[in-house]
């Protein structure tokens, strides 16, 4: 399958967190039970888990012009989520880093059903405040592979930018997305895929 997202690689991306890529979710597959078993001793089989495909292709929109890459998909803890070759996911911490450089991370957290998204939103300017000057990109993000984020915050200053994010999937589950992105010259590299993988989160089916 081919998904087409285009990343307008802005001033927006950017956190903190350790490494180790995980392997894909796996499905079990009930064993047959024999025909002749006790009828008590018959237990339904449970219905087939929908998987998601091991690799995703997606075009990315960079100064280069337009390119296909190739995702894989990598389990965390409780969600998965498609990472691309320059990238590792160390799985216990929900951290996704840039391989060549660790100090490029996000990290990953889901958050529960019942989260105050007033308490967050003071949470994180609290928590940029003492890394530069906040702004508020909260809502619809144009051309952004979030599409929106419930709150958006940023901060920059001479070195880097660190984002906020508080984002929910197609399924209505909510995350929360710490990135910290150095200014450097690999700054360009993890901005595009990153938050493209990013946009790939999804908590797994119960």
């Amino acid at each position: 399958m081919k998904i087409s997202i285009f990343v307008m690689v802005l001033s927006l991306t950017a956190c903190s967190g350790a490494t180790e890529p995980s392997a894909s979710p796996e499905t079990s597959t009930p064993a047959n039970e024999s025909a002749t078993a006790p009828a008590a001793e018959n237990e339904k089989a449970p219905l087939p888990e929908v998987t998601r495909p091991q690799t995703e292709t997606f075009d990315l929109m960079t100064g280069e012009g337009n390119q296909s890459h190739t995702a894989t998909l990598h389990q965390g803890e409780g969600f998965s989520l498609y990472v691309f070759e320059k990238f590792a996911f160390d799985a216990a911490e929900g951290r996704l880093f840039l391989s060549s450089n660790p100090e490029y991370d996000v990290k990953i957290g889901s958050l529960p059903a019942n989260y105050d998204l007033k308490q967050l939103e003071t949470a994180g300017k609290a928590e940029l405040e003492k890394f530069g000057e906040v702004s508020d990109f909260s809502g619809e993000l144009v051309e952004h592979p979030l599409g929106s984020a419930e709150i958006y915050l940023q901060a920059s200053s001479g070195e880097g930018i660190r984002d906020y994010i508080v984002w929910k999937s197609e399924t209505g589950d909510a995350f929360l997305f710490r990135l910290r992105n150095p200014k450097g010259e690999e700054a360009s590299d993890f901005a595009g895929p990153v938050l493209v993988s990013l946009s790939t989160v999804q908590r797994d089916s119960k």
